[in-house]
């Protein structure tokens, strides 16, 4: 009775599903196959292989023969902003709605307005700034522009978040003695942890997949992303397919992972505060 009831809610999700899923499967397939056999690998490789994948761990072909500096630097690079957006949505969500710092409120407003110019449009001047400073082919330049870009989402996001901690535990906290530093480490942190759960992943994700800013920021080859690595397979018109696909799908397993593992935090923490009672 339910599933006649509900049969277009599943028949949306079968095609959003179908949408979804069969990218990847050919992702998988190409992968699977051997060079000559990539681009008319079909529904099913014909001679299944796990060469490309082996390859690309051993570093040997001159398209990955940095895979794991890439590697290492898409993995720095990604954990760096997530934490350093942390630290500065957490402590400037708590001076804002906690310590309630003169126009705070405001300084929240105007950060968000940022984001009324597309990322793409800051790339250049982003770009310009950190030749100033002299950390072009750094990883902090891409660190530093990305923790710009995340930390105005990361502090708003708080803020609906906190307005549900009751400004009572503060104050019991400071009968007790409490200091604001401890009332930040004790009080504040703890009840926050899913939305920091949430937003450090949605820093990292955005890290881990970012292209442009990378392909701006980094020129040496060995200080690449995975990203900006995978392409510049696309500069060959002889491109490795094959390998090029396998490459992807080891550099798309940390976010899937990392997603699974924390999904429950992403949903609950992304709407916390979103219904008032």
């Amino acid at each position: 009775m339910k599933l006649a009831r509900d049969w277009p809610l599943y028949l949306v999700g079968v095609v959003v599903f179908l949408w979804t899923i069969i990218p990847i499967y050919h992702l998988l397939i190409i992968a699977l196959s051997p060079q000559q056999e990539a681009v008319a690998s079909g529904l099913f490789p014909k001679n299944p292989t796990l060469h490309n994948f082996e390859l690309v761990l051993g570093a040997k072909h001159n398209m990955v023969q940095y895979f794991w500096s890439q590697l290492g630097a898409s993995v720095f690079i990604a954990v760096m902003v997530a934490l350093i957006t942390l630290v500065i949505g957490a402590c400037a969500n708590f001076a804002i709605t906690r310590i309630r710092v003169k126009g705070g409120r405001t300084i929240t407003n105007v950060a968000l307005l940022t984001y009324l110019i597309p990322a793409a449009f800051l790339a250049i001047p982003m770009y310009k700034i950190m030749g100033e400073y002299r950390l072009v082919d750094s990883p902090w330049s891409l660190i530093f522009a990305m923790v710009a870009l995340a930390s105005p989402y990361a502090i708003w996001v708080m803020n609906q978040a906190s307005t549900k901690i009751p400004r009572e535990l503060d104050e019991a906290a400071k009968i007790d003695g409490a200091s604001t530093m401890q009332i930040f480490r004790f009080v504040y942190l703890p009840l926050m942890v899913p939305t920091m759960v949430a937003i450090g992943t949605y820093a990292l994700l955005l890290a881990w997949n970012e292209y442009l800013y990378a392909f701006l920021m980094l020129a040496t080859e060995s200080r690449l992303t995975l990203s900006v690595a995978l392409g510049n397979f696309l500069a060959f018109d002889d491109a490795p397919w094959a390998l090029l696909m396998a490459t992807g799908v080891i550099y798309a397993l940390p976010p899937t992972a990392i997603y699974y593992a924390f999904r429950r935090y992403m949903v609950s923490g992304l709407t916390a505060g979103a219904v008032k009672s």
